[in-house]
């Protein structure tokens, strides 16, 4: 994690120009997003970035292990919080959601961040991860980029949905629902894609699941 904090550190601007360069890129996950996330609800975001889905998405905290990103998000009005997912710097049943987006591929310990999540989500809470499925079109292009040693994906692990499903459901996560997009080239992409539900022809998909009990870890 302290290697990745750097790069991120050192590329922060590059990394919030790449939405803007690959707008319908972004604009398709964001779409994905709102099919789950709550309007109305408290939102933290795990892995905030630079805020722009945060802002999107009307999430007013986040927390992120780059101080860098952290600035940008600041300007987009975020109350952000340098950590990390393992050890939230907050109380039990803060927020009615947290959102996830590519972040847990980073993360040393996902099983620990998903704990932290049940632990500071309210009763009914959802919990909402954005993968690159590895298994996709995209996922496979990752990899490669991976195994030649991208800046940033060289130290990712990228999931498949059913993992990130099976992660859900040992912390008893109920209600798990997804939906997907980015269904072609994302060099060729010049619209917005109407997201669908489920997973398998989509490579970026958002896993949704409600946390029915309270929890302390």
């Amino acid at each position: 994690m302290v290697m990745e904090t750097i790069i991120f550190n050192i590329y922060s601007k590059e990394y919030d120009l790449w939405y803007e360069k690959h707008k319908y890129v972004y604009l398709s996950e964001l779409a994905a997003l709102k099919k789950v996330v709550p309007v109305k609800k408290n939102g933290l975001e795990i892995g905030v970035g630079t805020g722009i889905f945060a802002q999107s998405l009307g999430i007013k905290t986040g927390i992120d292990p780059s101080q860098k990103m952290l600035e940008i998000a600041q300007t987009r009005g975020i109350q952000t919080y340098l950590g990390v997912g393992e050890n939230l710097p907050f109380g039990n049943q803060e927020f009615g959601f947290v959102l996830i987006t590519i972040t847990l591929c980073f993360v040393n310990n996902p099983k620990k961040v998903v704990s932290e999540c049940k632990r500071v989500l309210k009763k009914n809470g959802k919990i909402i991860i954005g993968i690159i499925d590895k298994n996709s079109y995209l996922g496979k292009i990752y990899q490669n980029k991976k195994t030649q040693g991208h800046r940033f994906y060289k130290a990712a692990r990228l999931f498949s949905v059913s993992e990130i499903i099976e992660l859900l459901e040992n912390h008893n996560f109920t209600n798990i629902t997804s939906y997907q997009t980015l269904f072609q080239p994302t060099e060729t992409l010049n619209h917005i894609e109407k997201p669908k539900k489920g997973y398998g022809e989509g490579s970026f998909v958002v896993i949704s699941g409600t946390s029915q009990e309270t929890s302390v870890f």
